[in-house]
């Protein structure tokens, strides 16, 4: 049995795995965000919930373990930012600790329950308030060990000009320190960004969508540059990866004719050429992150068993 908690800014919620498809969802707790006593004292009491002992604790967290160090980066949750989590989570709790990023428990979501189901390579996309993302190969989660792998939002690759015709594109200053990232026009805010910048109108990116869905010229002109900026670096990542299916997630993956425009887009750049969809939305509607960190949870007690 496996206890898996996915851990936000606002809550924490909990899930009592036994299998892939038996995942019992715990009382969710308002966290702990400045103490760390109280963060170990809600787990604890949650864990107890159980009424049995896990065979290991899995976390979804809005954060990323540094491979070397595996000191945790959660800037939302200070009083876990920057400790050695699983470590310290292991000495408090007894029990082997498991950490993975929410975008990484997204794709493994995916993978084992959801679109991916029956792909050996799979690339979860994150397309929300920013962008993200997370690889599965062979049912294992890339990151396992911690690290950036997936993320597809970082790096200075947007294009400098978009859109037919061309219109110039500037490098926006993006919240990981660089410029001119993915994350900084491919999420629901970089749609707002976009607009603004073309014609100076301040929308929200519901409402620009819903424009260009009924055919207004000025919102089709945003989405045109929007694909031309976000399309190509999510083709060279499934050419890098070599996936056969992308997941996305978020709230931009619940507009159908978006997913659908960029599905087409992706498949004209890529070099493997697909004659179904490859772009997807994702079949994990309720709680991803609770369910690839039970999923990663049930894969390390399945591990450990075996190599007793």
């Amino acid at each position: 049995m496996i206890v898996s908690f996915d851990i936000g800014g606002s809550a924490i919620k909990g899930g009592i795995a036994r299998s892939d498809t038996e995942i019992v969802p715990l009382a969710r707790r308002p966290t702990p965000k400045d103490d760390f006593t109280q963060f170990v004292a809600t787990l604890r009491e949650l864990i107890g919930e159980a009424g049995e002992t896990p065979d290991c604790i899995s976390f979804s967290i809005a954060g990323v373990v540094d491979p070397d160090t595996q000191a945790l980066t959660c800037a939302n949750i200070p009083c876990i930012h920057g400790r050695r989590l699983a470590a310290d989570l292991e000495a408090e709790l007894g029990y082997p600790i498991l950490i993975a990023n929410d975008a990484d428990c997204f794709a493994m979501a995916e993978a084992m329950s959801g679109a991916g189901r029956g792909h050996r390579i799979v690339f979860g996309a994150i397309l929300g308030t920013g962008v993200g993302g997370g690889l599965v190969a062979d049912g294992r989660l890339i990151n396992a060990a911690g690290g950036f792998a997936g993320e597809w939002g970082h790096g200075p690759i947007i294009a400098s000009f978009a859109g037919t015709p061309p219109v110039a594109i500037p490098a926006y200053p993006c919240g990981c320190g660089q410029k001119g990232c993915v994350d900084t026009v491919g999420g629901a805010r970089g749609i707002e960004k976009l607009h603004r910048t073309l014609d100076d109108i301040d929308l929200r990116s519901e409402e620009i969508i819903d424009l260009w869905r009924k055919g207004d010229e000025k919102a089709g002109r945003t989405l045109d540059v929007y694909m031309d900026l976000v399309a190509p670096p999510l083709a060279l990542t499934v050419n890098i990866t070599g996936a056969t299916i992308v997941p996305v997630g978020g709230g931009l993956s619940n507009v159908e004719p978006l997913l659908a425009r960029l599905d087409a887009e992706v498949r004209s750049r890529i070099l493997r050429k697909f004659d179904r969809p490859l772009v997807v939305q994702s079949q994990c509607k309720v709680e991803p992150g609770l369910i690839g960190a039970a999923l990663l949870g049930l894969k390390y007690a399945e591990e450990r068993d075996h190599a007793a």
